[in-house]
Formats: structure tokens, C-alpha cells, sequence
């Protein structure tokens, strides 16, 4: 493993796998190749504004984010320091990648604005909601319990990527919502300093990057981290086999970073392949079902309750009464709609009931006929 700080990359081939940059996000970021990242995620400060430490009803202080990183003079300034950083994520960003920003109240509607001002395109806002948030010690607010992430394109019309069937598997066949529900990081998970203290106040759950990373790369696609921290970025990218590009200005979280990152097994490369989406497997019409064998013309298909039914034609149409058509629009007319999934649609009989005849389909992409 290779592990770099210096303030400069002059090509793409130099941003190796693991990449760790000590410096000011923005200049850092200026040395960067266009285009040459497919996945951007920004953790930025929050610029919290708390005023006057905080205590506990044993009196004892709340450790709060009071670092000179998320401290800025005004709105303004936030504001500014949003847009630069944003726009130079936006010139390294691949036309077809995705930028991935979380904060809180405080920051991520300032954020939001700055990311559809600058030709973003939003996707998503995922809340995440804490299953152990912090208290009100006051008594004046809402528990404060969820951050929220903004998923956002380069444009309106890029390709990004989103592995939707596999976040299905990983929810349990169960498609994935916009809601999730995840520990913030304590225990083991949480790094320590020299003296065991928490080495970072906002450190993020690697859950939360293994699904950030899980839903919208590939094996092999490059993570851009601007605001690196300890490197929790770092961790879930090296393990779930993409490279990444860290910027951290703290030269004590770049430490805690790279003893961390040496420590992560990278899942083996055998076992980085997802579930793939449907949409993108090899298109097989109807009619090969037929030379296949596998259905004759005469054959009988039914609706999934197998109270209407039509015949196979010679040339993959069907029928039924004075209906014809191609399964899909047969389909769509039986059911009186504007469109009609045939594969799904159409059933054939088995020895254990009906079938949908995908399951046709599904053996001629897998090579078995």
C-alpha cells in the first residue's frame, strides 16, 4: 500500500489506489486532473455556532465540535467557502459521476442551494437517522437525531451510477428508502489519539460509506474525500475495492488516517461483484424463446391469475380473440394500460403451477439452452 501526502498530483495515472493529500482542500484540488473522479463524498464542516459550552444535568461538559475548522466569521463566509470548494469538486468530477454531501440543519440547506446553483442535479436527500443521537441536555429543542445527505449528478442528463438491485439484496429484497437508520460511531469503531480520546468530534459509521459507496460506484471507480478526517472514507472504499483520493488540512487526522486505513482487509476481488440490474443485461426478444424450443407456436400463455390467456404464434406474436400483438402490447390491452411488462406478464404451466415465462428468458442469458 502506497499512502502519499504531498500537496500536488500532476496526472491521473499518480493518484494511486489509496491517496492521502495534507493540505488545504481547495489549492489540493486545483492540482487535480479534470474529470478524473467518479465519486465525490464531502463531510464539510457544519459551522455549528455554538455559543458557550454545553453541560449535562451532572454538570459534567459535553465534548461539542468547538474545533477552529468549523469556525467562520459569517454566513457569508460559509458561503463562499461552500461555492469554492463545490466548484472545484464539480471540475475533478467525472460528467457521468455523483457528489454526495452531508450535514445537518445548520449547513445543508445553505449547501443544497450552492449544489443546484453550480449545475448539480439532485437525486435524492437521504436522512439518516441516528439510533443513539446525542440528547437536548437543555430541554429547548427536539433531540437533534438525523443528518441529512444530499445525492446529486453532474447534470440532469449524466449516466450516473446507482446499483439499485444490489441495495435491494442488501435490504433484504426490499427496495431501499431514503430513510436509514444507523449507530453514529462509538465504541471500537471510534478512533483514538495519543492520550484515548476521540480523535475526531464529527467521525462518521463506516456503515454509512459502505452504502454511499455500495449504491453509486463500481469495483475500481475512484472516491474523492475533501474533507478526509480520520479516513473513514478511506476504510469503506479500500474494502469494498475502489480507490480513493483523501484531502485532510490536519496533519494529526492524516496520522490517525493512515494507521487506520493499513489496518482495513480489503474484501477479495472475487467478492466484489453486485447484483446486476436487469436494464443493463443482453436483450433477448421473444421470438428466441421460440427457436429456442423452449415454447411452440399453439402453446397456451395465461395472466399471473390465469383467468385470461392467449396463443403463441409462429412469429413470437400473440392472441387472443381478435387481439394480436407482441406479449408486451397483448398485455397492455388486456389490462386496459398504457403499458405492459410481458416477461412478467405472461405465465406459462408447470408441474408446479404458473410460471412467468422470464424465467425463459433467464436461461438463454445464463447460457443453459
Amino acid at each position: 500500500m502506497t499512502l502519499k501526502i504531498t500537496p500536488t498530483i500532476t496526472s491521473a495515472s499518480t493518484a494511486a489506489s489509496e491517496t492521502i493529500l495534507c493540505g488545504d482542500c481547495c489549492e489540493i484540488l486545483a492540482s487535480l486532473p479534470d474529470k478524473s473522479v467518479d465519486l465525490v463524498f464531502a463531510d464539510p464542516p457544519y459551522n455549528l455556532q455554538l455559543g458557550g459550552d454545553l453541560h449535562r444535568p451532572d454538570n459534567s461538559k459535553v465534548d461539542a465540535v468547538d474545533d477552529h475548522w468549523d469556525q467562520f466569521d459569517s454566513f457569508a463566509a460559509y458561503d463562499r467557502f461552500t461555492h469554492d470548494w463545490l466548484t472545484a469538486c464539480r471540475r475533478v468530477l467525472k460528467d457521468d459521476g455523483a457528489l454526495w454531501v452531508i450535514g445537518s440543519y445548520h449547513n445543508i440547506f445553505r449547501v443544497g442551494a450552492k449544489v443546484q446553483d453550480l449545475g448539480f442535479w439532485m437525486l435524492n436527500d437521504v436522512v439518516w437517522r441516528k439510533t443513539n443521537p446525542m440528547p437536548n441536555f437543555k430541554g429547548t429543542r427536539f433531540t437533534n437525531a438525523h443528518e441529512t445527505l444530499i445525492w446529486a449528478a453532474k447534470s440532469k442528463t449524466a449516466r450516473y451510477t446507482f446499483n439499485y438491485d444490489a441495495l435491494k439484496v442488501f435490504n433484504d429484497d426490499v427496495q431501499m428508502r431514503s430513510d436509514w437508520t444507523l449507530p453514529l460511531c462509538t465504541g471500537e469503531e471510534r478512533m483514538k489519539d495519543g492520550d484515548g480520546a476521540k480523535a475526531h468530534p464529527t467521525q462518521k459509521p463506516e456503515a454509512l460509506l459502505h452504502r454511499v459507496i455500495l449504491a453509486s460506484t463500481k469495483p475500481g471507480d475512484v472516491v474523492l474525500d475533501p474533507f478526509f478526517g480520520v479516513g473513514t472514507t478511506g476504510a469503506a472504499a479500500k474494502r469494498l475495492g475502489r480507490r480513493f483520493i483523501g484531502i485532510e488540512r490536519e496533519p494529526d487526522y492524516v496520522e490517525v488516517a493512515k494507521r487506520r486505513i493499513a489496518e482495513v482487509i480489503q474484501t477479495p476481488p472475487s467478492q466484489l461483484a453486485v447484483t446486476g440490474s436487469k436494464k443493463s443485461e443482453p436483450r433477448i426478444p421473444f421470438g428466441m424463446i421460440l427457436e429456442a424450443g423452449l415454447l411452440h407456436p399453439g402453446d397456451e400463455l395465461y395472466c399471473p391469475k390465469g383467468k385470461r390467456s392467449a396463443q403463441v404464434r409462429a412469429d413470437g406474436s400473440l392472441t387472443a380473440g381478435d387481439l394480436t400483438g407482441s406479449i408486451h402490447k397483448l398485455g397492455a390491452l388486456m389490462e386496459q394500460a398504457p403499458a405492459c411488462n410481458g416477461w412478467t406478464y405472461w405465465h406459462m404451466k408447470t408441474d408446479r403451477g404458473l410460471a412467468p415465462i422470464d424465467a425463459l428468458r433467464a436461461k438463454i442469458r445464463a447460457g443453459l439452452i
